[in-house]
């Protein structure tokens, strides 16, 4: 997916936030200046990264996957007793290992999550009944309780995939080899409950375009009784197999890989219920049109029914079913549409007193609904959006949601009425963005929470938003990694620009202080829809803070089509992607190079993957415009990338090919003339490096000189020890040539005053 996951997709950015600014940078000031050894070394200066962070059933209990002091990608996991704070590791990830290495299946799964270059620990799962955790390390599955010795449940040359506790807590679900398992947790028996799998056909997994674009990351779900699991079988036999080179160091690997690029066909994908104590799968009526998407699936709380989100291929509908679980048959409770295309979310809530929660845009913003009997009744609304439902007391009436209706710069968390009849209430605190989750009775919250002069911080507060005991303060005193540096830290300044349109566009830019004369700048883009916002209230990369140190100017600027400020906002590039965008960024060129403390000569254009794309693309759009460009893993083909994220914004290339040959950055190739650093992973199954080979062919024949720089082995994400260090080096060496026209310039220009 072209989106979502900063860290992933968009290289640059990453995620938290601070209470109190630090003094304004100067090059002189007391403390050492980053180098990017040290940003890429031990222990991370943002400090501790908690993931996964969740209440046990119980509520007694805050766990979450920490990083180690010594090993920043290696996770442990952890918890917090909520009634006294006291923490401490509930697995250490060095003392547990598989059975050997992961299988493809669980390295694809890693990578679609943007996990993959993580260690050890990296996903568990709570028992009912609070007692212990399933917990899958390098393939296998252990049952690890609070105390005493973990329980190993399987032992296999193979990856068990999507271990699962049942929610009554007897069994264990996974799949292996294909096959649904279950694993009985009183007897210590497992039984294959399918088959058949093998080949192209899988059962309990989502598929590919199910795990990167449909945000679904599971294929089976248990009834909440125990008794029977709603099972995805997937046939892949209609998608068509690509050649992908995976290009390494100790050579080159050719995988035969089953990729359903745009406008070619999907996997077919039904819906099965099957017993847990085995029998024929009965299949679920997802109607006459087999060529759809299975979005979501869940069960209703006494477990009389399954509710199934079905999307048409053309994601301009989305259907909510209502399915009988003894029969398999469906009715259609409600359906979305849209011109453009249907959003989808993780807020469908059932309700024990009788209807349901559901988010929608209908009204051209998210928010939030309640539907009951065919009756709508709409909770929130604004021009704001919601982000995700957090929670529900249904007997006190109220509901948690994550929103921006304060600012689009901070996500914050409010407490709405689950009747209508009053306005959202903040409960966190201005001048930070927050990610949010919270325990099912809605009763507790787990709160992080950052700003651009604050790294993440996570605490538990009460349902009103009261902090009851912190996580992880990371307070930036004392011996924080990050404490020395702090001194020399820039707070970006955030601003508004007009789109042609007459829409706002927000901007960020962050300004070096103590150098003479007008700057060079590094302007930081990313610019796609679904994710990769970058002008957020929260803490940058210290990449960034680097370059200011430097004499660099930071800008960023988010443009139309970008996610978080409603359907108008996002509707623009609808068929069109390439264009309003590009108005949007250039916009933001022509506002920078009015700044008297900008030197309009030495402006250069950065941006991975949708980024990589876009400046390619502004690079084309205006050339002299920018003094040049760095492209990290762009697409510039569109037609290789995926069914249904491009389909959703260019349409069937089968009935409008035009809109793929516009949208590229192949066609318009030649008309490159400034600079360009071009930067792929050679392993890369997301956005493939022949999307950087075919740009090379076209530079080549149009003899256009430029650069490039590989990387034998790895994917989408090039990132980890010694590679990030050498990744931005390229990057820096470049910026000084093309700034300075002195290869051994170690600045950008210009010295202090």
């Amino acid at each position: 997916m072209i989106r979502r996951t900063p860290p992933a997709l968009a290289l640059l950015l990453s995620a938290s936030a601070l209470a109190a600014a630090p003094p304004a940078a100067d090059p002189a000031a007391s403390g050492p200046a980053l180098s990017l050894e040290r940003i890429f070394a031990n222990p991370a200066l943002g400090g501790p990264a908690p993931r996964l962070l969740r209440l046990s059933p119980d509520g007694r209990w805050l766990s979450a996957l920490r990083n180690r002091p010594d090993d920043k990608q290696r996770y442990d996991l952890w918890a917090v007793d909520t009634r006294t704070g006291a923490q401490r590791m509930i697995v250490d990830s060095r003392t547990l290992g598989g059975s050997g290495p992961l299988s493809e299946a669980e390295k694809m799964q890693r990578e679609r999550a943007r996990i993959a270059d993580q260690t050890g620990i990296v996903a568990y799962d709570w028992a009912p009944d609070a007692q212990s955790l399933l917990v899958p390390v390098d393939g296998d599955l252990y049952l690890q309780p609070l105390g005493g010795q973990p329980r190993r449940l399987t032992a296999t040359a193979t990856s068990e995939l999507d271990g699962t506790i049942s929610p009554r807590g007897g069994f264990v679900s996974f799949v292996r080899d294909q096959n649904l398992f279950v694993h009985d947790l009183k007897t210590g028996t497992e039984r294959a409950l399918t088959k058949d799998g093998g080949g192209t056909l899988s059962w309990g997994v989502a598929e590919f375009v199910a795990q990167e674009e449909i945000d679904r990351t599971r294929g089976h779900w248990w009834s909440p009784d125990d008794r029977m699991i709603a099972v995805a079988r997937v046939d892949e036999a209609p998608v068509a197999t690509v050649t992908r080179a995976a290009i390494g160091a100790d050579g080159t690997r050719v995988y035969e890989q089953r990729y359903p690029r745009a406008g070619t066909a999907n996997a077919r994908v039904g819906l099965y219920l099957i017993d847990a104590a085995g029998g024929a799968p009965r299949r679920v009526d997802l109607g006459a049109d087999e060529d759809i998407y299975l979005a979501r699936v869940n069960w209703l709380p006494d477990g009389s029914a399954l509710l199934v989100q079905r999307q048409t291929r053309d994601q301009t509908r989305l259907d909510l079913l209502r399915v009988d679980p003894a029969t398999g048959a469906s009715t259609v409770l409600f359906s979305e549409t849209a011109a453009t295309w249907v959003n989808l979310n993780d807020d469908l809530r059932p309700l024990t007193g009788g209807g349901l929660l559901w988010t929608s845009e209908r009204d051209g913003h998210a928010h939030l609904y309640r539907f009951d009997k065919g009756r709508w009744t709409q909770l929130t609304r604004g021009p704001w959006q919601v982000k995700k439902l957090l929670g529900v007391d249904e007997a006190a009436g109220r509901a948690w949601i994550l929103a921006n209706r304060d600012t689009p710069l901070e996500w914050h968390v409010y407490q709405v009425s689950i009747t209508g009849r009053a306005d959202p209430v903040r409960v966190t605190e201005p001048g930070f963005s927050h990610q949010a989750a919270m325990d099912a009775a809605g009763q507790r919250l787990i709160v992080t929470r950052s700003s651009t002069v604050q790294p993440p911080q996570t605490y538990l507060a009460d349902d009103k938003g009261k902090r009851i005991a912190w996580v992880e303060e990371n307070r930036l005193a004392g011996d924080h990694p990050y404490q020395p540096y702090l001194a020399r830290h820039v707070r970006p300044d955030f601003g508004t620009l007009t789109a042609a349109d007459g829409q706002v566009l927000h901007y960020k830019i962050f300004r070096p202080r103590g150098f003479a004369g007008p700057r060079p700048v590094f302007f930081q883009v990313y610019g796609g829809p679904g994710g990769g916002r970058q002008v957020v209230n929260e803490w940058n990369s210290l990449t960034h803070q680097y370059l200011v140190q430097k004499g660099w100017i930071v800008f960023s600027i988010d443009n139309r089509g970008t996610p978080d400020r409603g359907k108008a906002f996002e509707a623009p590039i609808h068929r069109k992607l390439g264009q309003a965008e590009v108005a949007d960024q250039l916009a933001g060129l022509a506002w920078l190079k009015t700044q008297a403390d900008v030197d309009p000569a030495r402006i250069i254009v950065n941006g991975w993957s949708y980024g990589g794309y876009m400046t390619l693309k502004l690079l084309q759009a205006a050339p002299g415009a920018f003094a040049g460009g760095i492209s990290g893993a762009p697409v510039t083909d569109w037609g290789l990338y995926d069914t249904h994220y491009t389909e959703r914004y260019l349409g069937d290339p089968r009935q409008d090919a035009a809109a793929y040959v516009r949208a590229g950055a192949l066609d318009q190739a030649g008309r490159i003339a400034d600079p360009l650093l071009l930067i792929h992973g050679m392993a890369d199954d997301n956005v493939v490096f022949d999307n950087s080979t075919a740009l090379m062919a076209r530079l080549q024949a149009a003899g256009t000189p430029f650069e490039t720089m590989v990387y034998p082995g790895f994917g989408h994400r090039v990132a980890g020890p010694g590679v990030s260090v050498h990744l931005w080096r390229t990057i820096e060496r470049f910026l000084n040539r093309v700034a300075t026209g002195d290869p051994a310039e170690a600045g950008a220009g210009g010295g202090a005053q």
